[in-house]
């Protein structure tokens, strides 16, 4: 558990001399009234952590038979996302595709899948103390109620999926998921995101797959479930592995999805260079998207002084926090900020020029949006975590406990590493060690 940090307010001492005395005292009297109130700096007042639960066991438990060796690994990457369930300390949340890394196999990296007959599932957690425990779990199935798995969709399309080793190929299947985002609507059902297609996802109160809706075009087929083209076909361009991850949900219902990164349009190395992404207004009443909104990165050693490489941003979590305002996470696997936006009409970009994928310069590739007529929403700085001590790294899931309090969990990637030493000589996992941790912290002009 990480050491709780004080709230002390600390005042220096060193005064010029010739300040009045009365001012001084002022001085020392208002500062005392801020630490009455509440702390002067962002802090983590509670962290808790989840303990080892074997995968296998985890996810038989739910789906029988479905995993015949997890190869040592426990349950993980539930913090993929957060969404407070409605008692205090307790919190919806939704693992990723399961456990997976990348090993280079003649110089070109392949995608592997541990675990491959793992599901991803939403998870219901509550924080006890200095510890995280599961108290309900629910599987993601098909419509006949087969699992979905995390396996990817579409080959062309998606990463080629490999056995732990990468020596083995291993068959697509177009009902996987990679799931990211969660909310849990009022009639009890769930919103996922998800990475492949990218794709918006909607999921009865106990894990079946109602609809998921796709860009136009996509093409997926041989699914067990209803699909629906309902997303501008410009999404089409997402980047490999950063499809939609940040789902919020607003006080009307309608939901807002994140892009984790930019299109790559025109192609991988602008959307590599950009800082220029895109948010989504989905109707669920309509089943439409309503609007789209330009959002811009602040640059890359802003977000995280340790890093250079301006691929590194992405959006994990969006938050809504009242009318049209949302949290927005900027990160890196280092370090995040939070950004406050709201959401106005004459930002709206949908079914403009920038939807369209033959426009050049895209959306992208502009260095300077606002002077191209790019209404990008304007955005105020909330928190940067990267200066709290106690927040842990891959922030993914970001939750609002109350005006002045944030629930953050990490996602651990269930203790994988990338490369060849990911698993020993017998097949078993070489845990990286990195727990699953909530955390909470508290802002002293609350949000």
């Amino acid at each position: 558990m990480s050491p709780h940090v004080d709230g002390k307010r600390h005042v220096h001492r060193s005064v010029a001399l010739g300040v009045p005395l009365a001012v001084l005292a002022a001085f020392v009297t208002a500062g005392a009234a801020d630490a009455a109130s509440g702390p002067a700096q962002p802090q983590v007042t509670h962290t808790a952590t989840l303990g080892d639960i074997p995968l296998g066991a985890f996810s038989n438990a739910l789906l029988p038979g479905t995993v015949a060796d997890d190869r040592g690994v426990d349950l993980g990457g539930i913090g993929s996302d957060i969404y407070p369930a409605g008692r205090k300390d307790e919190f919806w949340t939704v693992t990723d595709r399961g456990p997976n890394g990348q090993i280079k196999v003649d110089g070109k990296k392949r995608r592997t899948f541990p675990v491959p007959g793992f599901d991803p599932a939403i998870v219901k957690i509550r924080v006890c103390g200095d510890t995280v425990k599961v108290i309900d779990s629910i599987p993601i199935t098909t419509s006949s109620g087969k699992p979905v798995t995390g396996l990817s969709d579409q080959a062309g399309r998606d990463e080629a999926p490999y056995s732990y080793d990468a020596q083995t190929p291993l068959a697509y299947n177009p009902n996987g998921l990679d799931t990211e985002g969660i909310v849990r609507a009022k009639d009890g059902s769930f919103w996922l995101v998800d990475e492949y297609s990218p794709s918006l996802v909607h999921v009865s109160a106990r894990g079946k797959v109602l609809a998921r809706y796709v860009p136009k075009g996509l093409g997926l087929t041989g699914t067990d479930y209803p699909v629906v083209e309902a997303l501008p076909t410009v999404l089409l361009h997402r980047k490999t592995n950063r499809g939609l991850e940040g789902l919020a949900q607003l006080p009307d219902g309608d939901l807002v999805m994140a892009l984790q990164s930019p299109l790559s349009l025109p192609d991988a190395n602008a959307g590599d260079a950009s800082r220029n992404t895109r948010l989504l207004r989905f109707s669920p009443r309509k089943r439409a998207v309503t609007a789209e909104y330009a959002y811009r990165f602040d640059p890359v050693n802003v977000v995280d002084p340790s890093e250079d490489d301006t691929s590194e941003l992405k959006i994990s979590s969006v938050v809504a926090v009242g009318g049209d305002r949302l949290l927005v996470e900027e990160r890196t696997d280092k370090a995040a900020r939070l950004q406050s936006v709201r959401l106005t009409r004459d930002a709206d970009i949908l079914g403009g020029p920038w939807d369209d994928d033959t426009t050049s310069p895209s959306l992208e590739q502009l260095d300077d949006p606002a002077s191209a007529g790019v209404p990008v929403l304007a955005k105020r700085l909330v928190v940067d975590l990267g200066t709290v001590a106690g927040v842990p790294g891959k922030i993914e899931g970001v939750a609002r406990v109350d005006h002045g309090t944030l629930a953050l969990i990490n996602d651990n990637d269930f203790g994988m590493t990338d490369g060849a030493g990911a698993f020993d000589a017998r097949g078993r996992l070489v845990d990286s060690g990195i727990e699953t941790t909530v955390t909470y912290v508290r802002l002293p002009r609350g949000i």
